[in-house]
C-alpha cells in the first residue's frame, strides 16, 4: 500500500486573499507531493510497507531520517490542508471551547500562545494545538516533526497546526511571517478542529 497525496477539499484559490492560489497549489502539488513520494520511496519494500502513517510517527527514532522528514511532511501537510477551508465556523464553540478554556485560561490566551509559538520557531516548523487526555497544550516542532513522534518535546494528538516554513507563505507575505499568521485565524475550519478534538 502506497501513501497518496490527497486531494484538496476546496480550489487553489478558495482562501484567496489571504492564502493565495499560487502558493496553495507549489505548496500542494510540488512540496507536498514531493514528502509523499519519498515517504512512499523510503518505506516500500521494507518492513515498513503497510504500516500506517501514524504507527510511523509513533516509533520514528527507530527509522531512517528520510521517514521521519517525509513521513512528517506527509502527515502535517494532510492536517493543514484539512483545518484550512473557506467558510465553516470561525471561533472554536462547544467542547473545543471549553477545553481551551479550561487548558490555556480563554481563547485570546490561547490565539497568543499559537502566535508566539508560530512566530518564534527558528528556521522551518510548525505550531501546534495538542490534544492530551482532556487536556489541550500548545508547543512548536522543527522541521517537519510533530506530536505523534515519539521525538518530539511535547507529544500528543495535533488538531491544529500552522506551517512556518517559509515556502507556505513567501510568495504573499515574503519575510512578514506574522502577518501571515494573523491571516491563518482568518481561514481556520474550526468545525474539523473540534471534530478532532473529539477524535
Amino acid at each position: 500500500m502506497s501513501f497518496e497525496l490527497p486531494k484538496l477539499s476546496y480550489a487553489y484559490d478558495a482562501l484567496e486573499p489571504l492564502i493565495d492560489a499560487r502558493t496553495m497549489e507549489i505548496h500542494h502539488s510540488k512540496h507536498h507531493a514531493a514528502y509523499t513520494s519519498k515517504l512512499n520511496d523510503a518505506v516500500n519494500g521494507t518492513e515498513l510497507e503497510g504500516k500506517s502513517i501514524e504507527e510511523l510517527l509513533a516509533n520514528v527514532s527507530k527509522h531512517s531520517t528520510a521517514v521521519r522528514n517525509n513521513g512528517g511532511g506527509f502527515y502535517n501537510h494532510n492536517l493543514y490542508w484539512e483545518i484550512m477551508a473557506p467558510g465553516g465556523a470561525t471561533q472554536p464553540e462547544g467542547d473545543l471551547l471549553k477545553a481551551i478554556t479550561d487548558s490555556l485560561g480563554s481563547v485570546d490566551k490561547f490565539k497568543d500562545a499559537f502566535a508566539n509559538a508560530a512566530a518564534t520557531r527558528f528556521g522551518s516548523g510548525w505550531a501546534w494545538l495538542v490534544k492530551q487526555g482532556d487536556s489541550l497544550v500548545v508547543s512548536s516542532t522543527p522541521n517537519q516533526d510533530n506530536p505523534l513522534m515519539d521525538v518530539a518535546d511535547v507529544k500528543g494528538t495535533p488538531i491544529l497546526g500552522i506551517d512556518v516554513w517559509e515556502h507556505a507563505y513567501y510568495l504573499k507575505y515574503q519575510n512578514k511571517r506574522p502577518d501571515y499568521i494573523e491571516a491563518f485565524w482568518k481561514v481556520i475550519n474550526w468545525d474539523e478542529v473540534a471534530k478532532r478534538f473529539k477524535g
